[in-house]
């Protein structure tokens, strides 16, 4: 069985393009029109590229519909046919979420913060469910090494942390994702 063409990323795959690919896949799974092994073909294209990886993320870890939170075989082989950029983006997630989370839900009052803080926690389950799920060591490094950052306040990841300007809480809450992924 061959896997449709335009299903397939290319090497110069801009990040726009890489979410228009994922939401027409995510469509063609939801409609079971794909085999595991076309499923894991498509998405391992989109994840050996930064652009394509992080097109598939915020499509993958934000879709209203529940396929990723159990996520298919070939997803999951496809993940681990690139730790490097796969480990780095799902680390990066979980962190974001969580602080999204903690974010919205000092706003709560308003309904739509409040939706945002249910999707915020979302991301941050699914993100979660696939670091534990792949197992792979480049997770466990970098979660490691966030963690470090949080502790003393340098390192790795503190220019990650100092540009989107999180707080104590948000750290704290990172802090809690991070151990509760890779414990």
């Amino acid at each position: 069985m061959s896997i449709p063409s335009d299903l397939l990323a290319s090497e110069s795959i801009t990040f726009e393009g890489a979410i228009a690919l994922t939401q027409s896949l995510l469509s063609e799974i939801e409609d079971d029109r794909l085999s595991e092994t076309e499923i894991e073909q498509a998405v391992a294209s989109l994840v050996k590229t930064q652009n394509g990886a992080r097109g598939f993320f915020v499509t993958y870890l934000t879709d209203d519909r529940p396929m990723a939170d159990q996520p298919s075989p070939g997803v999951l082989d496809a993940l681990r046919e690139a730790p490097e950029i796969v480990a780095e983006l799902l680390v990066k997630n979980l962190a974001m979420s969580a602080a999204m989370v903690v974010h919205h839900s000092r706003h709560q009052r308003e309904s739509m913060l409040s939706k945002m803080a249910a999707d915020s926690g979302r991301v941050l389950a699914r993100s979660r469910h696939l670091i534990q799920t792949l197992q792979m060591p480049a997770c466990q490094t970098l979660a490691s090494q966030m963690l470090e950052s949080l502790r003393n306040g340098e390192g790795e990841y503190e220019a990650f942390f100092q540009r989107w300007g999180y707080d104590g809480e948000q750290k704290v809450a990172i802090g809690s994702a991070l151990r509760e992924a890779i414990e």
